[in-house]
């Protein structure tokens, strides 16, 4: 089959620049786009990213086609567009696109977090987006990775499995195909429910930076987040996230997968409990924990991926009181009410669809 060529990753941070320079060292043309032009002026200017790896990971100058902050320029030509921004920044992407989408073209959100295509797909159909694009959402970013310069990157390690869902469903096998030539790890995901329920940066990030508030601002972040923030008790908090997640995505008649289970599939780890498999693995150490309390594990995680799973779990009378929990400290600690920014199922305009409405939206595109 003929493979894609021509892509356009949207965002130059942690995981937009890795992926851009990966994937220009994997032989595609990438043009990268960002909205504040300084911030890619240098990558701009030299051409391309330097990209280090770890444990013999890909490495080496990636040279892109350019980088541009004009929306109409970076996906003039694309054929597979990468989003890889916080996914607080989706509803507003979503927006300035629209006008410049063709049809055709693949949009696959790394992440989508938790109902990121949902909202994607309502935004796009209220700016009268006629575009017959492709829309999918993979339920993480494949990358560990950082951004270490202006024009330097770092992949720590690529993820073994990522499971992908296209909107609707039937699509997906198509996006798995397009991209199979530089991301076999991708994987059939079933639909966005199931990949936005098993959203692991839901169970992760805010819980693990909260938990931690006491020693980010003491230290800076100047310590391992995973390992060293990751003891006994926060493990045991994280855990019964998990169980409500898991419980939430069951009264969708959906088998989420235990965040255990989720770090054998994609690092290959195991453990007696979450806390020993979360420090088995080895592409944890050397992430440094955010700097401030003002981190996206926050200001993203809590309104894009906590909240949709907790605003379900309430339509569907699943008790979410450890999520709730970590919702409002957040909520104390920015001084922000988050529950009324966040993807709630009314925001993302399902709040009045039963399961069976619900999934054949996400299967078949049938929004009734």
């Amino acid at each position: 089959m003929s493979y894609p060529t021509r892509y356009t990753v949207i965002g130059a941070g942690h995981g937009g620049k890795p992926m851009a320079a990966h994937l220009a060292l994997m032989g595609k043309d990438v043009m990268v786009y960002n909205r504040t032009f300084s911030h890619i002026e240098v990558l701009a200017k030299r051409e391309g990213i330097e990209l280090e790896g770890e444990h013999s990971g890909p490495h080496g100058f990636g040279k892109i086609r350019g980088a541009t902050s004009d929306m109409a320029e970076a996906l003039a030509d694309a054929q597979v567009v990468m989003l890889v921004v916080p996914s607080s920044a989706h509803s507003d992407l979503a927006g300035v696109m629209a006008p410049h989408l063709k049809d055709g073209q693949i949009v696959i959100l790394n992440p989508g977090r938790t109902c990121g295509s949902i909202e994607f797909d309502m935004i796009l159909r209220r700016s009268g987006c006629t575009a017959k694009i492709i829309l999918a959402e993979a339920e993480t970013l494949i990358y560990a990775s950082r951004s270490d310069g202006p024009a330097q990157a770092r992949i720590f390690r690529i993820k073994e499995a990522v499971p992908m869902a296209a909107l609707p469903a039937l699509h997906t096998e198509e996006v798995l195909n397009a991209i199979g030539d530089v991301y076999p790890q991708y994987i059939n995901g079933t639909n966005v429910l199931h990949t936005g329920l098993n959203n692991m940066g839901a169970i992760f990030h805010p819980a693990l930076t909260i938990l931690n508030a006491g020693r980010i601002e003491s230290t800076h972040g100047d310590f391992e987040f995973y390992i060293d923030g990751v003891t006994p008790s926060v493990a045991m908090v994280l855990e019964a996230l998990d169980r409500e997640r898991v419980t939430v995505a069951s009264s969708l008649g959906i088998r989420a997968r235990t965040a255990q289970e989720w770090l054998e599939m994609a690092y290959n780890v195991q453990g007696r409990n979450l806390y020993e498999a979360i420090h088995n693995q080895i592409g944890y150490f050397g992430i440094k924990a955010p700097s401030t309390l003002a981190h996206r594990y926050i200001f993203e995680d809590i309104p894009m991926s906590l909240i949709p799973l907790s605003s379900i779990g309430k339509k569907f009378g699943i008790n979410v009181r450890a999520m709730d929990s970590i919702i409002r400290l957040a909520c104390i600690i920015h001084q922000k009410d988050y529950y009324r920014k966040g993807r709630t199922v009314d925001r993302l305009g399902i709040g009045d669809l039963s399961v069976p409405e619900l999934t054949r939206y996400v299967n078949e595109g049938v929004l009734d």
